[in-house]
């Protein structure tokens, strides 16, 4: 009896077992899936609406016992985003058991939310590549965005940018249901982003406004607080586990046995990057792609290398127009510059490269530009750089993935980090009175219902990057001609979307847009101002605001103007002032 006693004692003392609660986000729109594709839903005040963006942290996990107590989470975080299709979190290690409830909180706790964001990992929910949801120099996360388009009674055509921020305005939901985790489960979560809007406290974009960067007391902010709690409701719990992309035992590709390791470089400002973990930075791999960017023998004739229209002295963009191809072509696009590449994930002005490896190789096979086939390219290289490939490969052959692999690694190590504006922020210098107003103005929001009167760049060009990496419709009119992203996805979304460059180096960038057609920066501030030409597809961040754009006074466009000014890296301030 003793010793049956002991079992049970043991038995009784075992730790519960330990399930995973899987959560998948639907997310709605007034009871049915979200359509983010045209103006289909309705405000009380019978406005119409879409939603192009739907993108929101969650953190501050929980589950409600039988007895009403409330068992924590270890820190888990999530991003979840409606056109990205994130919509899939977990949480490991629950004690198993049955729930009558799951808390989670829309936003970060305090601290999180202040911590230093260049810490994340590259795949982490909180770095800022992946979430585009960090608000860069002003500190802190978006901890919810919605943005899209509507139309009033009067039928004329706006934007709104809600963007629910600050520590104030962290949001606990609490989902009522039956969690039965005995073991590995899932729950599927509604969350109805028109109840944002058509909620407790219903919005009209009309009366209420159209953006709102929660200031302190700003009652569109106030609103969002009060309708989310209501949004979200439990659909179904199930014992299916989603399937989850977990990565796969990734190998160097052609590793030579004797090599040495490139030393990245990068401001500790930056977010970690995605480098390849297939084509690890060599410096003898490096050393090679560099020789073939230099390289003419990559064209038809021999007459053009990638350097030819990506010098240095224009922050390797391209200072002419059009870039001329073999025999004098034209081409149809502005070459893009090539820096900071390592935290792109789509490339050229309509992303239809998916990595740089891919992107390296069109440009010679292109009939407006090299005109080259790579059996050609291949075998030209073959006699001249034998030993190169050697040396970064292991074996002499010659392959096209090979000269992608060799030209991604060299185009990875052009960064650009050191401009005047990084040295002021490191404490080694300061901004003029101008430049300082241009930040200001660069940085701040132009919401005059609140009182805030800036220049609202930052949407599409905040953090240390100056650039979100995403698709916009800047207010371009549409080409039909050249309908940008719109040719790679064929979503109406799409249509007039081009690549939001980044702003580092803009002085030496010149022509700007994706058609090359403003040639200086004041054309580009003027177009921003006045010019911006309201279509379907205009970004919401510039929908928003008047017929024409920003109007911004002549002082406000010369900050802004010196501000960028302060953006070019030393080493293309020295390779411009040599090469021009």
């Amino acid at each position: 009896m003793p010793a049956l006693r002991h079992l049970v004692f043991l038995l009784l003392s075992l730790p519960a077992q330990a399930v995973t609660l899987h959560g998948v986000i639907r997310h709605e729109a007034e009871k049915q899936p979200l359509l983010l594709d045209s103006l289909r839903y309705r405000t009380n005040a019978a406005e119409t609406y879409s939603i192009t963006r739907a993108s929101w942290l969650m953190s501050g996990f929980a589950l409600q016992r039988a007895d009403g107590t409330w068992m924590e989470g270890p820190g888990h975080v999530a991003w979840m985003d409606a056109l990205k299709k994130r919509t899939q979190f977990a949480l490991p290690d629950v004690p198993a058991g049955r729930y009558s409830a799951l808390r989670f909180h829309v936003g970060l706790d305090s601290t999180t939310n202040a911590a230093n964001p260049a810490q994340y990992a590259p795949d982490h929910p909180l770095n800022p590549n992946v979430n585009g949801l960090h608000w860069s120099w002003q500190g802190g996360y978006i901890f919810l965005a919605l943005e899209g388009s509507w139309r009033g009674a009067d039928g004329k055509p706006g934007g709104f940018s809600y963007h629910l921020a600050r520590d104030a305005n962290r949001t606990p939901v609490v989902v009522k249901g039956d969690f039965d985790l005995r073991g590995d489960a899932t729950a599927e979560i509604n969350f109805d982003v028109a109840t944002l809007i058509q909620g407790v406290k219903p919005l009209s974009f009309a009366k209420d406004g159209v953006s709102t960067h929660s200031q302190p007391k700003d009652p569109i902010a106030a609103a969002l607080v009060a309708n989310l709690p209501a949004a979200f409701a439990l659909s179904s719990m199930t014992s299916h586990v989603p399937d989850i992309a977990r990565p796969s035992d990734i190998r160097p590709i052609d590793l030579p046995a004797k090599h040495t390791p490139f030393r990245f470089q990068m401001s500790r400002s930056f977010p970690v990057p995605a480098l390849p973990r297939d084509n690890p930075l060599l410096v003898e791999r490096v050393a090679l792609g560099e020789k073939l960017f230099n390289d003419p023998a990559l064209s038809r004739d021999g007459t053009l290398s990638c350097a030819t229209c990506h010098p240095a002295s224009s922050a390797f963009s391209d200072p002419r127009r059009f870039s001329l191809g073999v025999e004098g072509r034209t081409g149809t696009r502005q070459g893009m510059p090539l820096f900071n590449l390592a935290w792109k994930k789509e490339f050229f002005w309509d992303g239809r490269a998916p990595s740089l490896r891919a992107q390296a190789l069109m440009p010679i096979q292109d009939h407006l530009e090299m005109d080259e086939t790579l059996p050609h390219v291949v075998a030209k290289l073959q006699k001249s750089h034998a030993a190169d490939f050697e040396r970064a490969f292991g074996t002499a052959q010659v392959t096209p993935e090979r000269i992608g692999l060799a030209l991604e690694n060299f185009l990875l190590t052009l960064t650009s980090h050191d401009s005047k504006f990084d040295r002021v922020m490191r404490g080694e210098g300061k901004l003029s009175a101008e430049e300082q107003r241009g930040f200001e103005l660069f940085m701040m929001e132009r919401e005059p219902r609140m009182g805030s009167l800036g220049a609202d760049c930052f949407h599409c060009h905040g953090g240390a990057l100056f650039t979100d990496h995403q698709f916009r419709n800047n207010g371009l009119a549409i080409d039909a001609t050249d309908l940008g992203r719109f040719k790679v996805t064929q979503s109406a979304l799409d249509r007039g979307t081009f690549a939001t460059p980044s702003l580092r180096n803009i002085a030496l960038t010149a022509p700007y847009m994706h058609d090359g057609r403003f040639q200086t920066l004041e054309q580009v501030l003027d177009h921003y101002s006045e010019g911006v030409q309201r279509t379907d597809t205009l970004d919401p961040n510039l929908a928003k605001h008047p017929d024409g754009g920003l109007h911004l006074s002549a002082e406000e466009k010369k900050a802004v103007i010196a501000f960028l000014k302060t953006l070019t890296d030393r080493k293309f301030e020295a390779a411009d002032s040599q090469g021009r």
